[in-house]
């Protein structure tokens, strides 16, 4: 199987049947010392995989004037670790975040920051959908005191005062959304986030006193966020969130307006095989309630893709916008200092 097909939600996953009993009888490794790298999936200073770009783009980490703290989406899906939560250290989990997840979604910001991206122990996939909320809220807040614990260490050992940006992913979100309502939102941190990328899941906007939507290119101190789905889409979820103040902004204009966006704004995705170059031009936007509609990607064989969600490609379709907008954002605000 072709992996841009796999990334693109041919295949969803290969789910497990998730946890074998509750959250209290299930094993839980112990908690990662982010002192350890072995602990950091990348970090400015290391060879890993958020060093790498498509053809034709540069690196640039080493003269960042900005950090990016990345939290990377579900890759525990039960079947190898029936437990609610993930091992630290499993070494074929860690080689997929680090091979798959980070290579595809931190490097649209490599050319601009430094990048940090933790491991965690994730709560497993199934957790988002289980009758036993009480177990699954309890592997949440152990993936959550993970997350938050490793951007303290970052904290108070590497950032040094430099501005940062946030930015993660499905599950990732999850997390980082509660952090920044926690230790962002309206304290002396948020002047230095330059913007939040918090993409994959519904983020609703009313948790927070202070932050708020980016509604312009170049706006900083503030929240983005989208959720990838065809053209013409009407999944169930949007009955859920109905009437729900959930974040949602354009890729492709970086407004949260529901004017149609078309691929002549679009400056290319980026498949999996990080040989090619981005191919511009493929992609169409527009906000729908609390998604975003774009056009069925185009690739060589994206015509077996069945699949109206395209979560996997939240950042990989718009791969080139994004790493435009973070240089327009990490400008403006350097500007303002």
């Amino acid at each position: 199987m072709k992996p841009y097909l796999i990334l693109f939600g041919l295949i969803l996953c290969a789910c497990g049947s998730g946890p074998k009993g509750s959250f209290s009888t299930t094993a839980q490794s112990d908690a990662p010392d982010y002192s350890k790298e072995e602990n950091w999936s990348a970090l400015p200073w290391k060879k890993d995989s958020a060093d790498e770009t498509p053809q034709g783009l540069i690196d640039k980490q080493d003269m960042a004037e900005v950090d990016v703290f990345y939290v990377h989406p579900t890759t525990h899906f039960g079947k190898e670790h029936p437990t609610w939560n993930a091992p630290i250290n499993d070494v074929e989990m860690n080689r997929n975040i680090d091979v798959h997840v980070v290579r595809n979604q931190a490097t649209p910001f490599n050319h601009i920051g430094k990048i940090y991206a933790p491991r965690y122990r994730q709560a497993v996939y199934q957790a988002y959908f289980s009758k036993d909320t009480v177990s699954a809220k309890k592997a949440f807040d152990l993936a959550y005191e993970d997350v938050k614990n490793a951007f303290g260490y970052y904290m108070s050992h590497w950032n040094k005062g430099r501005p940062f940006i946030i930015v993660s992913h499905s599950q990732g979100t999850t997390h980082m959304a509660r952090l920044i309502e926690e230790l962002i939102d309206g304290k002396r941190l948020e002047k230095k986030m330059i913007a939040a990328y918090l993409i994959g899941i519904p983020v609703d906007l009313d948790r927070y006193e202070s932050l708020g939507p980016c509604t312009h290119p170049d706006d900083t101190n503030c929240l983005i966020g989208w959720r990838s789905w065809a053209f013409g889409s009407q999944p169930k979820l949007l009955k859920k969130e109905k009437g729900r103040n959930v974040l949602n902004v354009n890729p492709l204009s970086w407004t949260t307006d529901t004017l149609y966006v078309g691929p002549e704004s679009h400056k290319g995705s980026v498949l999996i095989d990080f040989n090619d170059t981005p191919i511009p031009g493929t992609q169409n936007a527009q906000l729908h309630h609390s998604i975003l509609w774009t056009n069925k990607p185009k690739f060589k064989g994206s015509a077996l893709m069945l699949t109206k969600n395209y979560h996997r490609g939240d950042i990989n379709l718009f791969y080139m916008n994004i790493r435009e907008n973070a240089t327009q954002r990490v400008n403006t605000y350097i500007g303002l200092k």
